[in-house]
């Protein structure tokens, strides 16, 4: 028996954090992602093979079929995340791993391991697909998050998202703005824990007003008509959300002298910014000495 799929990962426009508190978001599947295969043997072992973007192995291990016992892996922390997951998966549907004796499992990322764009999300979106689970149920088990990435990964179009008490609300859109040869994303060189920032955030109340305004400027992002339109929201959500977790924007930080707007995305403090300026916008981020900028047709399928 062989098994192939392949899941998107995904960019998060808006409403970060409070997409957790039921915030609209407006969020894109990329073109980046990652696939994973099965082929079984009758070994008694599920022996795992990650590859990254360049083709090389960056986690290998084996575990026992009966109760993914680990038998050898090249790092604990990651083996035993991918054991919860395969313990979950098994709860949801234990008749589907009575029928495997054992198999070779390889998974490919196409984008870098530091990009941000969902190495977790993809591989339980996977897992759940093999398995022939409820996704948002498996990844629910063993993250924590709001589930807008299994969405994406899950979706070929951009998609309006919420979720409260885990009801999860996706509405599928179209979101290709006139300007989006201005939008541009630039990796800041540094991995963003989303877990662990999504911890704190999490134990905090806070007001229904943010929320709605937030899911109030997450339409306005999708309706926009000009670029200048669209900075001033991004500039206004950049500001509200400033305030609530009491950081400084991305801007402010780093980029003070752009003449476009900057907007975080995802966990504040790492991973992709989004930069919504003029064409010379990558020559601007090339001499600060960022070499990781996409384009947004480079990005997402469009």
């Amino acid at each position: 028996m062989e098994f192939k799929t392949f899941s998107s990962g995904k960019i998060l426009l808006s409403s970060e954090y409070f997409v957790l508190k039921g915030a609209l978001s407006l969020a894109i599947p990329t073109k980046y992602g990652q696939s994973f295969a099965f082929k079984r043997n009758g070994s008694g072992i599920l022996s795992w093979k990650s590859y990254n973007s360049v083709n090389k192995i960056w986690f290998e291990c084996k575990l026992k079929k009966t109760d993914f016992k680990c038998i050898t892996t090249t790092d604990s922390q990651k083996s035993d995340t991918l054991i919860s997951i395969l313990k979950s998966a098994k709860k949801l549907n234990n008749l589907f791993f009575c029928d495997i004796i054992g198999g070779e499992i390889t998974t490919k990322l196409d984008f870098p391991n530091n990009w941000g764009l969902g190495s977790s999300s993809t591989l339980v979106n996977n897992i759940a697909k093999w398995v022939k689970v409820d996704p948002y149920k498996l990844f629910w088990s063993v993250f924590k998050g709001s589930g807008y990435d299994i969405a994406c990964a899950n979706s070929k179009s951009a998609i309006l998202y919420s979720v409260k008490q885990k009801r999860v609300m996706i509405e599928k859109i179209q979101f290709i703005p006139p300007f989006h040869q201005n939008i541009f994303f630039i990796h800041l060189n540094k991995k963003q824990n989303t877990n662990d920032s999504l911890k704190t955030f999490g134990k905090k109340n806070y007001s229904k007003s943010v929320i709605d305004i937030l899911s109030k400027i997450t339409k306005n992002l999708v309706n926009c008509k000009s670029l200048k339109e669209f900075q001033k929201s991004i500039k206004t959500h950049e500001s509200i959300i400033s305030k609530s977790l009491k950081m400084d924007p991305v801007k402010e930080k780093f980029f003070k002298d752009y003449t476009g707007e900057i907007k975080s995305l995802g966990a504040w403090g790492g991973d992709f910014v989004l930069a919504a300026g003029p064409n010379s916008s990558i020559k601007y981020f090339h001499n600060k000495g960022f070499k990781t900028i996409l384009s947004y047709n480079e990005m997402f399928d469009i």
